[in-house]
Parts: C-alpha cells; sequence; structure tokens
C-alpha cells in the first residue's frame, strides 16, 4: 500500500454500517463518534465501551538477546517486570524528546512485541532496525493484528460472555483463543476505567469484533469512537502523542520521569534526559479545572494573576463527567496546585485553577 494511500481498519465496513462518522487519523479512516461523544463517554464511565483502535502500530523484536537490545533502547526498564507482563515506555531521540510513546509486552527474552501509536510505527520500527545487532530481528507488523479495546466496570462480564480470560493483573497479558484463532488479551487501557485490549488476526478482528458488539450491547454499553477515547484520556490525564509528548516534549516535561529507568547503563536520549533532571528548568505539565465559561484548546495562551504568560494549553476539552471545560497544559516551574490562573480561548480570559490530574475518580487499576 503506497505510504500516502488512506488506511482502514479492519472492522472499517461494521462502523460504515453503524452510522459512524469517520475522520482521518494518522492516515487511518477511524471512527470518531456513533451515538455522540458525550453518551459514549458516559457509557464508558458508568458500563462498558468498546472501540476499535487498529491503527496502532505493531512489532516484533525477537532473538537472542532481544530484551537486552529493547532494554537499551526505550526508557523504561524491561527489568522491573516478568514474561506474560506489558510496560509503559518511551523511544527518545538524543535531545530526549519523545520519538514515540509505546506499550512493551514482555513474551520472553528473546521476543517483546510493541504496540506503538500509528503515525509512528514506522519510525521506531526503522530505529530499532538500523541499531538491532547480528541475530536481532525487528519485524514491523503493523497490519498482522487488530486492536479492540473493551473499557469499563462492565468489561468483565463482556469478555466472559465469549469465553474469554479475565481477572489477570493490571498491566498483564494472556494468549488465549476465541473460535479457534489466538488472540492475546491485555489489562490495559487509556481511559482510566476497567477494561482490555485484545488483539486478534487481523482477519480475525471483523468476527471478534461483531461477537463484542452483542455482549457489550447486553450490558448496556455502546460502540465508541476516538472522540470519546480523547475525553476520557483527557480526564485521566493521560498524556497524547503530538500534544504532551513530541520529539520536542520530553518525559520529564510531561510528568512522565517514572517510565524511565534512570539508573540502567544506557537508553536512547539518557544523557539528555539526565541533564534536565538535574537543571529543572522546563516547563512541566499540569491540569487546569476550568471555572470560567469557556472550552480550552490546544495552543490556547495561559496567565498568572499579573497577565504574564506562563504556559501553553497542550490539550483541551469538555468533561462529560463533569459538565465543564479542562486541560492539559505546559506551565513554567513555578506554578504550583491550587493556583488562580486565565486561559486566553479567542481573545477572551477563561478563569482556571492549577490542578495535578486525575480530575476523575481512577478505576483502572482495580481488582
Amino acid at each position: 500500500m503506497p505510504a500516502d494511500e488512506e488506511k482502514t481498519s479492519p472492522v472499517h465496513d461494521r462502523h460504515i454500517a453503524l452510522g459512524a462518522k469517520m475522520a482521518d487519523f494518522s492516515g487511518w479512516q477511524m471512527p470518531i463518534e456513533y451515538a455522540g461523544v458525550k453518551a459514549e463517554h458516559a457509557a464508558v464511565r458508568e458500563r462498558v465501551g468498546i472501540f476499535d483502535v487498529s491503527h496502532l502500530g505493531k512489532a516484533l523484536v525477537k532473538g537472542v538477546g532481544a530484551k537486552e537490545f529493547v532494554n537499551r533502547c526505550f526508557t523504561n526498564d524491561l527489568n522491573r517486570i516478568e514474561p506474560g507482563k506489558a510496560q509503559y515506555t518511551m523511544c527518545c531521540n538524543e535531545r530526549g524528546g519523545v520519538v514515540d510513546d509505546l506499550i512493551a509486552y514482555l513474551k520472553s527474552d528473546e521476543e517483546i512485541f510493541l504496540i506503538p501509536n500509528a503515525a509512528n510505527n514506522a519510525e521506531v520500527v526503522a530505529m530499532l532496525t538500523e541499531a538491532a545487532p547480528e541475530g536481532i530481528e525487528v519485524i514491523n507488523q503493523h497490519t498482522a493484528y487488530g486492536v479492540i479495546a473493551v473499557q469499563g466496570t462492565k468489561s468483565d462480564e463482556v469478555l466472559t460472555a465469549l469465553g474469554l480470560p479475565v481477572g489477570h493483573d493490571y498491566m498483564t497479558f494472556v494468549e488465549a483463543t476465541w473460535e479457534g484463532q489466538p488472540v492475546i488479551v491485555c489489562r490495559t487501557g487509556y481511559t482510566g476505567e476497567r477494561g482490555y485490549e485484545l488483539l486478534p488476526q487481523w482477519d480475525q478482528t471483523g468476527a471478534l469484533w461483531d461477537a463484542l458488539i452483542v455482549a457489550v450491547e447486553e450490558q448496556g454499553g455502546l460502540p465508541a469512537g476516538l472522540g470519546a477515547r480523547d475525553t476520557l484520556r483527557t480526564e485521566m490525564g493521560y498524556a497524547l502523542h503530538g500534544n504532551e509528548l513530541s520529539a520536542d516534549l520530553t518525559p520529564i516535561m510531561a510528568r512522565a520521569g517514572w517510565a524511565v529507568g534512570w539508573k540502567k547503563e544506557s537508553f536512547w536520549g539518557k544523557e539528555a534526559l539526565e541533564a534536565e533532571k538535574e537543571a529543572k528548568n522546563t516547563r512541566i505539565s499540569w491540569g487546569l479545572d476550568v471555572t470560567g465559561r469557556g472550552i480550552p484548546r490546544a495552543q490556547c495562551d495561559v496567565k498568572d494573576a499579573s497577565g504574564t504568560v506562563i504556559g501553553t494549553v497542550t490539550s483541551g476539552t469538555f468533561s462529560p463527567t463533569l459538565s465543564k471545560g479542562i486541560a492539559l497544559a505546559l506551565l513554567d516551574r513555578g506554578a504550583a496546585e491550587g493556583d488562580e490562573v486565565v486561559i486566553d480561548v479567542r481573545g477572551r480570559d477563561v478563569a482556571a485553577v492549577v490542578k495535578k490530574p486525575p480530575f476523575v475518580e481512577v478505576g483502572v487499576r482495580e481488582s
């Protein structure tokens, strides 16, 4: 497929049949909403929702020493986990900027499965391929697997209805089968709710989606698009690559230093990040709890009480749970929780209070 040709997921026809509003997302035609963002958001927070996120990247690194190789590349420390667990990590450039944030599934010391963001899959694969020593193979599997996220308090009931495994710990995965076909079931997600991400083979994704839709509807849930996915993740304060993270924005700026193995001997960008950590002179991410009337958007200036610009919004939205505006923003180091600020929304000052996310109660790690 040519690089500039728009791509579609393996359940694209199902989205069309459901009347989804489609839009381009990193070169993929993906559903933004079906019944509406507010309804889909509420379904996930209160019951269960199902997302097609098959546009996400996939890659496999395998060979003797694969774990050690990946550990020398990405920020987090794979020695913190054991086979059967997944880990949030970042691929950085030499300046410490984030090329991509991704999930690494540790299958064994010789096999690591990766889920990068859709737009960055090819670059991550290329960087790994260039750095790989002899005996280490890096395989682009972007369209080898679909990805379906089942998120919400009723997600266990949905998977149980299909005979899929549930109840394993957060950030662990099980290699199971459904209808005789392999599917990976991982306790991960991007909504702040209890949930799972399922990885069937690409050509089996449609059948699994159909069965899940039935089970989700039986629990009062809804199919949900990327619009609700964004409002849900913003309520949690989760970083989005291209907004809170980028080639110019570092893990430290995004408050993601917890995903850096500082004691490791090496990883891409280590020297730059250590210098930044020591200097403590970059802006860092905060939440903004809007108290005025208005919805902040990315790139809006943030000002202190004196009118001095102290930062910029990286993500802003209307929170369906709170029925008001919320935002994530990069602010000067002098900012503190509880500070009153104003956001310049199209030339109009909108009052807000600095807050450390999440904005809502967290349920993602519930057992």
